[in-house]
Formats: C-alpha cells, structure tokens, sequence
C-alpha cells in the first residue's frame, strides 16, 4: 500500500519542477532577476520559494527513506536558482525510484520516529506518517511554491499542479 504513493510524490514533483519553469520562464520574459522569485514569500514569517521546493523534496525522500531503510541522497539546503532547484527535483525523483515495493512491504504497522521542528520527536505508525504527514506536508509545499510564484505575477494555473494527473475525458 505505502509503494502505491511513490508514482503520486513523483507526480507532484514533476508538477512542481513545471511550475518551476514557468517562473523561469516569466523572469526572463519580464526581464527581472530570478532572484527575486526563488527568494519570494507569502508572508514574512513564512519560507521563500526555494525552501519550500527543498521541503517538497525532502519530505519525500526523507520520508520513504525511513520507511524502506534505503538510504537518501544528502543536500546541502543551498540552492538558491531555479536551476539548481530543478536539479535538486530531478535528483528526488532519482531516488524515489529507487525504492521498491519489497523495501516497503509490512511497513504500515511500523512505528516512524522522526524530527518535527529543533525540539520535537513524533511517532507515527507507517500508515499514519505516509497519509498524516508525507503526502499533506508534500502537497503544502508544493502549492505554496505555486502561490508565491502566481502572487509574484507568474502565468500558473490550477491544471500547472495537476499536471500529470490521471484525468479522464
């Protein structure tokens, strides 16, 4: 059950990275810095764009990675163009196929530790963390990045984050 959810992580990466390519694309139609939108934000209290793209990945990798015991790629959280936050996605989806369904079997029962903050442990049964955490902090982040590009004028749209859903006619 929990290797059903890995096509849906890379799904939402690939989505991810196309919306990335449109706020490429738009900084340099409107000729201002990238910069300018890889470091935006909702809010001042919230993460700019880059973090929320280095969370998007993390949680995918981090997350399968305690959950298969394959061990995930490490990243240096300094990507700050949107090139090297495409390279970053592209090395997520890398991993992520490498985790097989035999790596996952029996993991639904499976109590998860893992950090929820600088002072904070949570546990979860396999299950629970995949369906509780990965897949809404995966989609929280991933929209957000969508919502600061779109708020800094970016042409995105709703079918930009569905993009490679399984629609039908």
């Amino acid at each position: 059950m929990i290797a059903q959810a890995i096509p849906d992580f890379i799904r939402t990466l690939n989505a991810l990275s196309g919306i990335l390519e449109k706020g490429a694309a738009s900084a340099q139609a409107r000729k201002i810095d990238p910069l300018v939108l890889t470091s935006a934000r909702l809010a001042p209290d919230m993460f700019a764009l880059s973090k929320q793209v280095q969370i998007a990945c993390d949680v995918g990798k981090l997350g399968f990675a305690r959950l298969s015991g394959i061990e995930a790629p490490k990243f240096a959280d300094t990507e700050t163009t949107f090139e090297e936050l495409q390279a970053r996605i592209a090395k997520t989806i890398d991993y992520l196929r490498t985790v097989t369904a035999e790596s996952l079997a029996g993991m639904e029962d499976k109590v998860v530790s893992f950090p929820a903050g600088p002072d904070r442990v949570l546990k979860l049964k396999g299950r629970d963390f995949l369906y509780q955490w990965m897949l809404p902090n995966v989609y929280f982040h991933t929209v957000t990045a969508y919502a600061i590009l779109r708020h800094n004028g970016v042409d995105v749209g709703k079918m930009d984050y569905l993009k490679g859903a399984d629609l039908l006619p």
